[in-house]
């Protein structure tokens, strides 16, 4: 009797095998004909595909679950439109440093660059927006492409990698020998140790200060240096500062805690911008949110820049000194060679401003965000994962909800994508199934990706969706107000769902709240509900979002109560 051929595997077999191997959990992905035999090959593996309802969704979903669990996401969705779909969540992913890899169907490798049904130069298109990408001609070159995309997205400053495949690629045979083969990227670098006698001369550069600031990034949270830079903060005595992105990677409950810094940071925050003597950036690249005016940045002040970017080095700000490499590594080393500061009357001086200065709002007028978002900080006592999406919202959770505990705070900063918050809310659940995940999103950012409601409701998410609804696109309104004479253009949402409505539309639980009497108790219930919920907060409809600095200006021209006269209209930079 003849012996039985072996069944040889297709290339999107090995695909699947490969990313079981990488530890891969979840796939978030839509389906369609480039990319078949790649869902065919999920049928029986033990990855979980978490069929979404569009592509952004996905990207933003997997964008979610790296933040969360600091593991990479994964998406998959077909060619064409499906990529270009997920341009938007690969360039925000890219934009924040996160690990994700996106694996994009493609028309059959004859028919390249031959306008075939739904062909798009996905390599080409998305260069600008990934850490790097592949276009994978052979099969039995997918498992050294796939181990090289997961060193390259973790590795260094993360960020994602796209691997685009043609259809006859996942649909050929795997003749391949192994599924573990050696990587071949003899270009990419990753920074080198940082040697001893540079961290000591780096930590001289501390001495005689009196006024120390520490501005703590995203760098920080994505190296997991929480430890290390509360122990820096504690032994000098500094002060410590965050960017939207780096709340978490110091406790804001904590004494030397000065929130968030920047446009709409706090009122104390930005004051120790002007009154320091040393600014030490640690993971941060002094964007544009945090220094808004180069010329007028920490004037006097020595700054100190710790990076694991080299391309962020001299960028924007110009360091008296630096390191590059892990912010984790570097605090470590760094803690043996700093010594205490006289930081007393510096410290005295913050505690003042924060007292004269306070964060604050009032209900005299209706219900405010500020105080839905400050009642969900002290229902949940903080410990949500707060998963925000763009807008006004966004700076007052950033403002009200105090940050505790790294990977626990999910925003866009860079790319500010309206659409994020609730999806990215959803892959934070499927990460940490175990917390409580709060999605607060504004009115306009929500409508634009609701549609994963049905991801919510199928898979039983309790992911908590608290919907800011002024009935307007706020923060481009409260600019119109503030520099465009209050001429307000395209920012009247009138026509908003009822969101409660459209939750029960999904089989999801409503709560609706519009009034300060009821407020709490009405929270209390949703935020305590077992199942997914959307909470529908309808709050006073002209609220502005302060402090604030204009754009283009310093935290010199820092705008602290709203103002009485007619202000300047900014230029360039929005």
């Amino acid at each position: 009797m003849p012996k039985k051929s072996k069944k040889i595997m297709t290339g999107a077999e090995a695909l699947i095998k490969c990313l079981e191997n990488q530890g891969v959990e979840y796939i978030f992905g839509y389906p369609g004909g480039a990319v078949i035999p790649i869902f065919d090959a999920l049928v029986n593996s033990k990855i979980k595909l978490i069929l979404v309802r569009h592509e952004q969704g996905a990207t933003h979903m997997a964008d979610g679950y790296a933040r969360a669990t600091g593991k990479p996401g994964v998406v998959c969705v077909t060619s064409g439109p499906a990529a270009t779909n997920a341009i938007t969540g690969i360039m925000t992913a890219m934009m924040d440093s996160i690990p994700m890899i996106v694996l994009t169907g493609q028309t059959i490798t004859p028919l390249l660059g031959k306008d075939a049904f739904q062909e798009t130069d996905t390599f080409s298109v998305s260069m600008p927006v990934v850490k790097h990408n592949y276009l994978v001609k052979k099969a039995n070159e997918i498992p050294r492409i796939v181990k090289e995309a997961f060193y390259i997205t973790q590795t260094g400053r993360p960020g994602p990698v796209l691997i685009d495949l043609p259809k006859d690629t996942t649909a050929g045979e795997f003749t391949a020998s192994t599924l573990d083969p050696e990587m071949d990227i003899p270009g990419y670098k990753l920074p080198a140790k940082i040697k001893s006698v540079d961290i000591k001369a780096f930590a001289k550069q501390f001495k005689n200060s009196k006024k120390p600031l520490l501005l703590v990034g995203h760098g920080a949270v994505i190296s997991k240096a929480h430890k290390e830079v509360l122990a820096f903060a504690e032994k000098i005595k500094a002060p410590v500062a965050t960017t939207l992105l780096g709340k978490g990677a110091f406790p804001e409950s904590h004494p030397l805690s000065l929130g968030m810094i920047g446009m709409h940071g706090t009122a104390y925050s930005n004051k120790a911008l002007i009154g320091c003597d040393l600014i030490c950036s640690i993971g941060s690249r002094w964007d544009d949110r945090v220094n808004t005016n180069n010329m007028e940045f920490c004037l006097g002040a020595k700054k100190l820049h710790i990076d694991i970017d080299q391309g962020e080095i001299n960028k924007i700000v110009k360091p008296d000194s630096y390191l590059i490499g892990d912010a984790k590594e570097i605090l470590t080393e760094l803690l043996k060679h700093v010594d205490p500061l006289e930081t007393g009357t510096w410290l005295k001086e913050m505690d003042f401003y924060k007292k004269e200065f306070p964060l604050h709002y009032s209900n005299e007028h209706g219900l405010t965000a500020q105080y839905v978002i400050d009642l969900a900080y002290q229902i949940t006592k903080g410990k949500s994962i707060v998963v925000t999406d763009v807008g006004q919202h966004q700076m007052w959770a950033a403002q009200f909800y105090r940050t505790d505990y790294p990977d626990s705070w999910l925003s866009s900063g860079g790319a500010g994508t309206m659409g994020y918050g609730f999806p990215a809310a959803l892959g934070a659940q499927f990460g940490r199934p175990k917390d409580h995940v709060l999605a607060i999103v504004g009115d306009g950012g929500f409508q634009m990706t609701f549609y994963e409601l049905a991801t919510a409701s199928i898979h039983k998410l309790p992911v908590k969706v608290l919907v800011i609804d002024n009935k307007y696109l706020g923060m481009v309104r409260q600019w119109q107000e503030l520099f465009f004479d209050n001429r307000l253009s395209g920012v009247d949402l009138e026509g908003n769902p009822d969101f409660v409505k459209l939750g029960e539309a999904y089989g999801i639980k409503g709560f609706h709240i519009d009034n300060v009497e009821k407020a709490q108790e009405i929270m209390t219930q949703a935020l305590n509900y077992k199942g997914p919920a959307i909470i529908h907060a309808e709050v006073i409809k002209e609220d502005n979002v302060f402090p604030m600095i204009p754009a283009g200006k310093s935290a010199y021209h820092m705008i602290i109560e709203p103002p009485t006269e007619k202000l300047e209209r900014p230029s360039g930079s929005t």
